[in-house]
């Protein structure tokens, strides 16, 4: 995989990123930082993108999109049972389906009975075929596994069964592998740029769908932006680092208690 520029720390907006023509743009978010949405959005218009894909959305919801819709944002939240599925508002994400309104719209999403049997049963086994495509067979070095699993029990306050902590990291590497793949599907169909809207932790270019992509596709370019509300730090592992004001939230560890 053919990485571009280097990890740079900005302040607010992504303006004047100079955010690179990739074949893969993956810009990551905290799902409910209204702010992440708006750099998203400014960065799409930027970019011009023949395919957006969105953790957000299965693949059949994805279709449900159409050019009609598209400027409804009431009509396309119901189109794509948005409040049902649990997602922030979805005035936030809205403007980054109208920021590039000729882009095809695809599903990085993975249907969560499936992710929740991937913690029990492996990635691997969920995925089924093309999972050796991204690595799935094979375990992560036992370094990375440690990491993967702290930052997991951090992620739900300490609050997991340690015993429970590996099919968690199962579970994260399924919806890893789902996002890689609906970017292929998507720079197949449509050509590139294609932009990924996910999580930042699905960005991440040491184990998140940048590296993915890196083993199923090193032909590709891939570019990856990392949003945050706190300053993660010079080796934080993304191309580039946007780092916003924190939105006041209630403790999201209260429900662990």
């Amino acid at each position: 995989m053919r990485r571009l520029g280097a990890t740079l720390l900005l302040a607010a907006s992504p303006a004047a990123a100079e955010v690179p023509q990739a074949d893969v743009v993956i810009i990551g978010e905290v799902h409910d930082n209204p702010a992440h949405h708006v750099n998203q959005a400014e960065i799409v218009a930027g970019l011009a993108p023949a395919a957006l894909v969105f953790e957000m959305l299965l693949p059949e919801q994805a279709a449900a999109v159409t050019p009609a819709l598209r400027d409804d944002a009431a009509a396309l939240a119901d189109a794509v049972d948005w409040e049902g599925r649990g997602w922030p508002d979805f005035a936030m994400y809205h403007p980054i389906f109208t920021a590039a309104p000729e882009a095809s719209v695809h599903g990085g999403d993975w249907p969560r009975d499936e992710v929740r049997r991937a913690v029990s049963d492996g990635a691997a086994a969920v995925f089924g075929d093309g999972a050796a495509r991204f690595g799935l067979d094979q375990p992560l070095p036992a370094q990375e596994q440690g990491r993967r699993e702290a930052l997991q029990a951090a992620a739900h306050c300490d609050a997991l069964p340690e015993a429970m902590l590996p099919g968690m990291v199962e579970a994260q590497r399924l919806r890893d592998a789902a996002l890689a793949q609906a970017a292929l599907d998507a720079f197949e169909a449509a050509g590139g740029p294609v932009v990924v809207i996910t999580g930042t932790g699905h960005a991440r270019r040491d184990w998140g769908v940048p590296a993915l992509l890196g083993v199923a596709a090193p032909e590709l370019s891939v570019f990856s932006i990392g949003q945050f509300e706190v300053d993660p730090g010079p080796d934080a592992p993304f191309d580039r680092v946007i780092v916003t004001e924190p939105v006041e939230r209630a403790d999201p560890c209260e429900a662990f208690r």
